[in-house]
């Protein structure tokens, strides 16, 4: 997982570790459940400024009581090691709050 542009493979996905993650079509998406909006903007903000040091800009949506994400590599065409990075560091983020993602499947 070395070139930013290069597709991962389902493998390559889940040998990741993205517990959290589902893929869906050519992105991986999570969903954290935030118990209120200001907690949810606070995640978001989190997320935003990871994005932004990652420049690499993810699909967020904000609900009461709720985040989701969506993550793609849409001038590559899928997903690539820049939404495993983000993943992760959208993990890290909400652990830091103590926002624990819900688990859809």
């Amino acid at each position: 997982m070395s070139d930013p542009q290069q597709l991962l493979t389902q493998d390559q996905i889940d040998d990741a570790g993205l517990a959290d993650w589902r893929r869906v079509g050519d992105a991986l998406v999570a969903r954290f459940r935030t118990k209120s909006f200001a907690k949810g903007l606070e995640l978001v903000n989190r997320i935003g400024a990871a994005a932004e040091a990652a420049d690499h800009h993810p699909d967020i949506a904000l609900t009461y009581g709720a985040v989701g994400v969506t993550l793609s590599s849409h001038d590559a065409g899928g997903i690539t090691v820049r939404d495993v990075r983000l993943a992760r560091a959208v993990d890290e983020a909400a652990a830091a709050l103590g926002i624990a993602a819900v688990r859809d499947r």
